[in-house]
């Protein structure tokens, strides 16, 4: 697959900063579904609220043995392992288990069951509008939507040969999860950034919400070059054209998932 997207303009000149960071130590965490008491799994804002009819992304946490009972949810969610293993699919299927990097979607009203293993298991979460409930399943109803399930190993990925927004400067990589073409025009990303990347993610889009799902990252922000030292599960985001700077100084890869209505460029310097 070849993207052939071109940067429509660079968010050079930029007067007001709007570049956030939130680091996974400070993140909130309450139930998720307090019905269940001590059985619910843990979760916690990123952004939005999913209480309220908005745009929310949240982490879930499940201990080593969750297993929900078959249920619906009212609203269409996306969602990224980021530690552990998780399992999601129809009540009866065979345990599918998904590791760091991979991808899934869940369609309103469908009918499913929702596992992990292992002594830490988070996903990032995220949904177009809420709020985010749970439902039995004898309230389950057809969307039209079907489900994804993408492995880590069957991750599509493109390089600067490949992607105009992918810079030969940067080894960076890039998959294209998924693509709204609607109004809004908001799609998900994966990039991939090589140990010792120094560079930038130029973003000219009014909204990009980015968590890092594998490895540590180094963030500068803006006006005051204070670094912010990212773990899994940490944001970053901006709510205009945006440089954010980030730098990985380890052996191993940064993994972004980066969800926005604009064009992004990665550069290294």
């Amino acid at each position: 697959m070849e993207e052939t997207t071109k940067i429509e303009s660079k968010p050079k000149n930029i007067t007001k900063h709007t570049n956030k960071v939130l680091l996974s130590s400070e993140i909130v965490w309450e139930k998720l579904n307090p019905a269940r008491g001590d059985k619910s799994p843990q979760a916690g804002t990123i952004w939005g609220d999913r209480k309220e009819e908005v745009p929310t992304g949240f982490l879930a946490k499940f201990v080593d043995g969750f297993s929900s009972p078959p249920h619906i949810h009212n609203a269409t969610y996306k969602a990224v392992v980021i530690k552990g293993s998780i399992h999601n699919d129809d009540p009866k299927a065979e345990n599918m288990w998904m590791k760091p990097g991979s991808f899934w979607t869940q369609p309103k009203g469908e009918a499913h069951i929702t596992s992990a293993k292992g002594t830490e298991n988070i996903a990032l979460v995220e949904i177009d509008k809420g709020p985010y409930l749970v439902k039995p399943i004898e309230e389950a109803f057809e969307s039209g939507e079907r489900p994804v399930n993408i492995d880590i190993t069957n991750i599509v990925w493109l390089d600067h040969h490949q992607s105009d927004w992918i810079s030969s400067s940067s080894n960076a990589k890039i998959s294209f999860l998924w693509d709204r073409k609607s109004e809004d025009h908001m799609r998900g990303i994966f990039i991939k950034l090589p140990e010792n990347f120094n560079g930038q993610i130029e973003s000219n889009g009014s909204v990009l919400h980015s968590v890092l799902i594998k490895g540590e990252l180094n963030y500068v922000m803006p006006g005051s070059n204070e670094t912010k030292v990212l773990d899994t599960g940490s944001y970053f985001g901006s709510t205009d054209k945006a440089i954010h700077t980030v730098n990985n100084k380890n052996n191993q890869e940064a993994l972004l998932y980066i969800k926005t209505n604009g064009s992004i460029k990665v550069i290294g310097v």
